[in-house]
């Protein structure tokens, strides 16, 4: 119970969050303000429902050095969209058509705040962590990464290609970092990291959401394999590779770090009896 009171909580506020964004769509400082608030409430609600449901204190968004780790998670995140973006370009198939706009930019730090708060708070902090007690590391990831695809194929332009884009390089990458480092300000600002860059200073198409109205006049052209086509850069192949070299980094960290946890011999054993079924 402790796993439904936690998500719905949180999901509440993402919930409330996204519909205020919504009614203020094209207005950047409101969009900055809710989406800034709707993060600082939802970490604010995940602390004090798990020091209610679990009796413990929520380390993983503990506030002691968060701002450092964060901080340190949006360069790698931007650092890792940067080098897709370049490759793609490389191969002619990104270029800048003239400057976007800066207050959309600003507003795009807002919501992209709030996304990544919220998802990794859900994804991470709640699904995958309390799974993995039960399940162990490997199969708490592989079952949320691939939750996280399913989630994105309500998007728009998204499709089964891009679903699974997403559950390798952000469901699986992700996971993997929280399962290294045990805190959750990493992933977030990894998460943020990525997708600003992404909308906010390529301006380039998210996860099927369409162009964002970044920085930059982003154009993608040629074949989906190279550029995503209309779910964005997130579906391309060097998207999916380089995140899935960051994944096997984090599982290595994780390991030598003693933080993986094993499959339980419950999971197993209950794995084993279905597929003798």
């Amino acid at each position: 119970m402790r796993l439904v009171k936690q998500f719905v909580a949180v999901a509440v506020v993402a919930f409330a969050g996204n519909a205020g964004v919504s009614a203020v769509q094209g207005n950047a400082l409101l969009t900055l303000m809710i989406g800034v608030a709707t993060a600082a409430l939802a970490l604010f609600v995940y602390a004090r429902v798990v020091r209610w449901s679990e009796r413990r204190d929520p380390v993983e968004v503990a506030t002691a050095g968060a701002a450092a780790v964060t901080g340190r998670g949006i360069l790698i995140g931007v650092g890792l969209f940067a080098a897709v973006i370049v490759n793609i370009a490389f191969m002619g198939g990104y270029r800048i058509d003239g400057m976007g706009s800066v207050t959309g930019a600003l507003g795009l730090v807002g919501f992209m705040a709030a996304a990544a708060v919220t998802e990794e708070l859900l994804f991470r902090g709640i699904l995958f962590r309390i799974a993995e007690e039960r399940l162990g590391t490997w199969l708490a990831l592989t079952l949320t990464a691939v939750l996280f695809g399913l989630v994105h194929l309500v998007n728009p332009h998204a499709d089964l290609w891009g679903a699974t884009a997403i559950a390798i390089e952000a469901g699986g990458m992700l996971a993997a970092c929280y399962a290294a480092t045990r805190t959750l300000w990493l992933p977030i600002g990894l998460h943020f990291g990525w997708n600003y860059a992404a909308a906010g200073i390529f301006g380039a198409e998210v996860s099927g959401n369409g162009a964002s109205d970044g920085l930059l006049h982003g154009v993608t052209s040629g074949p989906t394999a190279l550029t995503g086509g209309a779910f964005g850069p997130e579906g391309s192949v060097y998207a999916v590779v380089f995140c899935t070299l960051l994944t096997i980094v984090f599982v290595w960290l994780a390991h030598r770090r003693g933080t993986w946890i094993p499959l339980r011999r419950g999971a197993a054993a209950g794995e084993d009896a279905r597929l003798s079924r």
